[in-house]
């Protein structure tokens, strides 16, 4: 065994040392020429200002106006589909496609607004965008909590009791089958004078307010009812409820607040309900009105009718139907959101310019290179800098594909480490534009992940960065991240933080970024500053004393610093400010100052039962898995008051303890959490009685049928803390616990579970059957038959995931059996059997089976969808996928085909539900906010509007909106002005996707007139309008009119990047295919010619780039009858595309070609027959010739 593992570490060894020498010899001068082209583009992006969000596209893909721009699955071609059919609509406010090219660095970010490429074809980059710009919109709508905050008065004491009685579970149901909390908060009459942060707090985060009044309104609410209705700039849902009374007035207070929110509902979004009879019925009114309010406003739900749903059947879990076999916890990507917006969320961040030289060093630096080792002590500042860092690039680099995960707390979900690499697998797939399927065990996943990373690198034209902070937090993280030794692909980089302490000792040899404690000026600027923005100013003996203070490197860390800045400014508002001082000055280090945290807000407390609550739910929290939700509080502790819980929170929020994420609070430094330990947890008693608390509520929730991801996440989860493995047995055959987990992905940890309890493989598989044989016996009725057939379907997909394909089949079996009688035998469900029961036969290998389930579920998801829906691309997906592995190259190309063109219509990306939701509600808010004056502002807002039902695939109302915009820019900028320019390209872009090609042409005109008048003879939006009018002339015929603009689009980026660049090459090629058409092949050669050259000068000789350029010589020579020259050109251009293909482990990615309008082979015959010799390849070639032409 000892030689075998010396033969195995030997092996390996000289693997890493060839690949370290192939990479190094095959990129010193890749290294040289992407220095240069990124010179080029800083200094063409030095006036940029706003956000930029990488784009999934291609270096040119402005210009890859074929069939193959738009998202889709990897394909065997390159070069797409009809000439001249450029993408429709999509980014940057322009509606343009984003450009990945360096040509567009410096896109018109600065004129076109902070929407910068939003692609209709990736929700992720449309969520990245819409989470920067959200200045207009707090915090909560991002959240997974819906907060509906209740105002009343004693005369409608009746009405809040009823809605909190009847209702309110209701909603909190709803909600929670949505995956989302739900909140009522309220605070009782008798105290609505205190609390007044607090209640505006909680205004301000809620997502709904309620006002329930009748006659009379105190005035002690008239501040709360001001700040909820009149002072809501967000244009968030507001309600309110007045009952009315037969010979009774309301009083003026009542009825000036009744006129003032009518008189502002135009611009605000409140609804008035008049209600007069029975308070029961006026409840129900509102509840029906505030459930509306919620699926459709709030969450962005637009089936109002749904219904709430058992939790057991996949009708609860939405994600199913959209991203078909990809498997992924929308909670995962919520919290990582989340975490960066926190991370980033500093108002003091002293020193970092020169850390910032040092990342930006790392990602200049030549290839290969090892991952940058971040290190510091706990709260020196990492996350911040990272994330900063992160913001930095994102707006100076556009081209800088990055992928960062925060991990949280050690044994929290966001520390798995399988989680994290099957998360940034799944993005790598994304902007890859894969469709694959992800294998769900940790090991083959740790083992793809770096092929993932190379194929995306080598089709990539910028840097990708990959980011993990607080790396040394995963369990075992050598082990699991060893991926981090191997050299890593040329232009990957990668950066890490650890805490020094616990730094793994083989990384220590990293390059590393070591972050230094502040120096004692700037740590005593930070505290006054804190004080500062509370008007409290410490006097010249206190400032001598705190100078003094912060001298060490426990007092100048980060963190200290500005948590003794807090505990200042807090006690000057209290007027206690020396005894403080005093207290903070004996604390030496962040724990001991968070002790002392912790004792000031308890001591605040106004009694002793609230103090042993506040250390009742720290202690909670500080045992739970991921975190505990307010409403799950609530239920814990039925004495607990919204009063007290929001305004103890509030204090340890601002205290930096606490924080949201998802919805859940959670501890916000390790120092915090530790601090709770040493302060509320000594002994292990303590520790053990609080996970009780909670695995009581949690199995009380089990009992009552109530299966949600927060059960199947914290209840396994503490059964396996305490060591209780017949609970755990028992929960996991729970069999909605488990099939929670696994279609949300966390396959590897419900496999850990099974593996503590001690079962392997074969009998988790017995288990789980005798366990749903049980539970079919109690089956009754159809809706538990479907519900049936879904736990049968998740058993053999699980099974199948565990390599288990003989056993898979037997449940697959049965759901389809299932399916097929409680349905209908064409019903999608049964297509959706069918298909995973062909995966398990692919897997299998049994290939002649797999064909004939996988086209019957194509025949009726045909029958049933249509010949365009997404679901119909996942079968001619899987058959192509199908016939790759049979080497029936023609036919996965065929299906392939088929598939992308369904892609390309499709309205929404799969990948991010979420992020629709999100464009819904960002519609749905910014249309209360343009209905006022005309203004720029608004204007532009109009256009936002135009551009974001565009995405959600409305286009009549995306019309309305742009129409309103032109016309509102002519009224207040003049007809002239280049705002007025970007709505008629929007406008001239949606009537090129409705085919309306009269009219597009007669916009595009008109926009180019007046930016060629008003803007420079090389700014992008003016190639924007020459580029897509050029492309609709060749579309209509007119390619006389076209050639002009193709070549002034080539003198544009010769201005602009210098004749060498590759950007210049593919203006050329789009100049020569248009000749090409025209029969003018003398005029086209020198074109390809000369962008071949700049290709294999620029990108090397083995690029896609040339095989594309390549391939039209080709077709070129041989119309010209060069059948021998046309051969061998082809022969070259076959050669490189076999070379990415097998790069790619045998799928070449879906790729733009070279040219927005490089002629496209249209063939159903296999490309390699151009490789034979002789009379029959040329007549192969001339079928071919022929399809090219379309």
């Amino acid at each position: 065994m000892e030689r075998a593992a010396t033969f195995e570490h030997d092996r390996d060894k000289v693997k890493r040392q060839f690949k370290i020498f192939r990479e190094t010899k095959e990129n010193e001068i890749q290294d040289l020429l992407r220095a240069k082209r990124e010179l080029e583009s800083k200094l063409q992006r030095l006036h940029v200002q706003g956000i930029h969000v990488f784009d999934p596209g291609e270096s040119d893909s402005d210009d890859n106006c074929t069939d193959v721009t738009a998202a889709g699955p990897q394909c065997e071609y390159w070069t797409g589909g009809a000439l001249g059919s450029e993408p429709s609509i999509g980014s940057m406010i322009q509606l343009q496609q984003s450009f990945r090219g360096p040509e567009f660095a410096h896109s018109s970010i600065d004129i076109e607004g902070p929407f910068a490429n939003v692609n209709r074809d990736d929700w992720d980059i449309a969520v990245a965008s819409l989470l920067q710009v959200t200045p207009l919109f707090s915090h909560s709508l991002w959240s997974n909590t819906v907060r509906c905050y209740l105002i009343y008065t004693d005369e409608t004491q009746p009405e809040i009791d009823l809605f909190l009685k009847d209702y309110s579970p209701k909603l909190k149901r709803m909600c929670e089958t949505m995956g989302y909390f739900f909140n009522t908060v309220y605070f009782p009459i008798d105290i609505e004078n205190q609390y007044l942060t607090v209640r505006k707090w909680e205004i301000e985060k809620s997502s709904l307010v309620i006002l329930f009044i009748h006659l009379t309104l105190p005035s002690l609410l008239l501040e709360d009812c001001e700040e909820a209705f009149l002072k809501n700039p967000e244009g968030k849902p507001r309600l309110l409820y007045h009952r009315l009374e037969d010979g009774k007035v309301s009083s003026d207070s009542v009825q000036h607040l009744i006129d003032q929110v009518s008189n502002l509902n135009k611009t605000n979004k409140a609804k008035i309900i008049d209600h007069s009879g029975d308070p029961a019925e006026g409840v129900y009114k509102t509840y029906i009105y505030v459930e509306k309010i919620i699926k459709q406003d709030i969450l962005g739900f637009e089936n109002t009718d749904l219904e709430t749903k058992d939790l057991g059947s996949e009708d609860s879990i939405p994600e199913e139907d959209d991203f078909g076999d990809v498997l992924w916890d929308i909670h995962d990507e919520q919290e990582q959101m989340e975490a960066f917006q926190q991370a980033s969320n500093s108002a003091h961040e002293l020193g970092f310019e020169k850390y910032y030289q040092r990342l930006n060093d790392l990602v200049a630096a030549p290839a290969p290179i090892p991952p940058l080792l971040v290190s510091g002590g706990p709260g020196s500042g990492k996350s911040l800098l990272l994330s900063k860092w992160i913001q930095l690039q994102q707006k100076n680099s556009p081209n800088t594909l990055i992928l960062s995960h925060f991990v949280g707390r050690p044994m929290s979900t966001s520390s798995e480490s399988s989680l994290i690499i099957k998360r940034l697998t799944l993005k790598l797939m994304q902007h890859s534009w894969s469709v694959s399927a992800l294998t769900l065990d940790p090991a083959k996943l740790l083992e793809e992940f770096p092929h993932w990373l190379e194929k995306l690198s080598a089709r990539h034209q910028g840097s990708i960065i990959i980011i993990i902070d607080s790396i040394d937090q995963i369990q075992q993280v050598e082990k699991h991240m060893k991926w981090l030794i191997d050299p890593l692909p040329v232009n990957v980089r990668v950066i890490v933080s650890v805490n020094v302490e616990t730094c793994p000792p083989a990384w220590r040899l990293w390059p590393t970024l070591h972050l230094d404690p502040l120096n004692p000026k700037d740590a005593k600027s930070i505290i006054i500053a804190e004080c500062h923005s509370v008007d409290i100013k410490l006097s010249k003996e206190q400032e001598k004393k705190l100078e003094r203070h912060c001298r060490s490197a426990t007092t100048c860390n980060a963190l200290y610093v500005t948590l003794f800045g807090k505990m200042i400014a807090c006690a000057g508002r209290a007027g206690n400010l020396d005894k403080i001082l005093l207290q903070c000055f004996q604390c030496q280090d962040t724990v001991s100052l968070y002790r002392l945290v912790l004792r000031s807000i308890q001591e605040s407390m106004t009694n002793d039962t609230d103090k042993e609550l506040m250390k009742q739910i720290l202690c909670l929290v500080n045992v739970s898995h991921n975190g505990v939700s307010e409403s799950e509080l609530m239920e814990l502790y039925p004495e607990l008051s919204w009063a007290v819980l929001t305004s103890l929170i509030h204090s340890l929020h601002k205290m930096c303890l606490l924080t949201y994420g998802c919805g859940l609070l959670k501890f916000q430094h390790l120092q915090a959490w530790e601090t709770v330990r040493l302060e509320y947890m000594e002994g292990p008693t303590i520790i053990s009685s609080h996970r009780q608390k909670l695995t009581n509520y949690f199995t009380m929730q089990l009992s009552q049928d109530r299966v949600t991801w927060r059960s199947a996440d914290e209840l396994p989860w503490l059964f396996q803390q305490q060591g209780s493995k017949q609970k755990l047995h028992d929960c996991l055959l729970n069999l909605f616990v488990s099939q929670n987990l696994y279609k949300r992905g966390h396959f590897a940890e419900l496999l850990s579970y099974w593996q503590f309890v001690g079962k392997d493989k074969s009998a988790m598989a017995a288990e789980y059957f005798d366990s749903l044989k049980q539970y079919e016996k109690n089956c009754d009725g159809e809706e538990s038959m479907i519900c049936l057939a879904d736990l049968y379907e998740t058993l053999g997909r699980f099974l199948k995931d565990l390599g288990l394909l003989s056993q898979a089949v037997v449940p697959l079996q049965r759901s389809l059996e299932i399916r097929e009688t409680a349905l209908d035998p064409d019903h999608p469900r049964v297509a959706q059997s069918l298909h995973q029961l062909a995966s398990v036969y692919v897997q299998w290998k049994k290939f002649g089976n797999a064909e004939q389930l996988y086209k019957q579920a194509l025949e009726i998801s045909e029958n049933a969808y249509g010949a365009d829906h997404p679901h119909i691309a996942r079968e001619l997906e899987a058959l192509a996928t199908l016939y790759q592995k049979q080497n029936k190259y023609e036919q996965a190309e065929h299906f392939r085909k088929k598939s992308f063109k369904i892609r390309q219509k499709a309205t929404r990306r799969k990948g991010n539900l979420y992020g629709f939701a999100l464009l819904r509600r960002r519609a749905l808010q910014l249309e209360e906010l343009t209905l006022g004056k005309d203004t720029p502002d608004n204007a532009r807002t109009l256009n936002e509007l135009g551009v974001l039902y565009y995405l959600q695939n409305n286009l009549e109302t995306a019309d309305q909106f742009l129409k309103r915009s032109l016309e509102m820019r002519e009224r207040v900028l003049g007809p002239d002005h280049p705002d007025c320019a970007q709505s008629l390209n929007n406008l001239a872009a949606l009537c090129n996707e409705k085919k309306q090609y009269d009219k597009a042409e007669e916009l595009y005109e008109r926009a180019l007139d007046i930016r060629r008048r008003a803007l420079a003879p090389d700014h992008p939006s003016l190639a924007y309008t020459v580029k897509h009018l050029a492309v609709l002339y060749k579309k209509m015929g007119k390619l006389d009119k076209a050639v002009p603009l193709y070549e002034l689009a080539v003198e544009i980026r010769q201005k602009s990047f210098g004749p060498k660049h590759p950007s210049v090459a593919t203006a050329l090629v789009n100049l020569a295919v248009l000749y090409s058409q025209m029969k003018k092949h003398i005029e086209a050669l020198p074109l390809y010619e000369r962008a071949l050259k700049i290709y294999e000068d620029s990108l090397g000789r083995m690029h896609p780039r040339v095989g594309e350029t390549l391939k039209n010589l080709a077709v070129l020579s041989y119309e010209e009858g060069d059948f021998e020259k046309a051969a061998e050109l082809y022969r070259r251009a076959m050669e490189i595309k076999e070379a990415e293909t097998s790069l790619l482990g045998g799928k070449a990615p879906s790729r733009h070609s070279s040219s927005g309008d490089t002629v496209s082979l249209k063939t159903t015959h296999s490309p390699n027959v151009f490789l034979h010799q002789g009379q029959s390849s040329l007549a192969q070639f001339s079928t071919s010739k022929k399809s090219f032409k379309e």
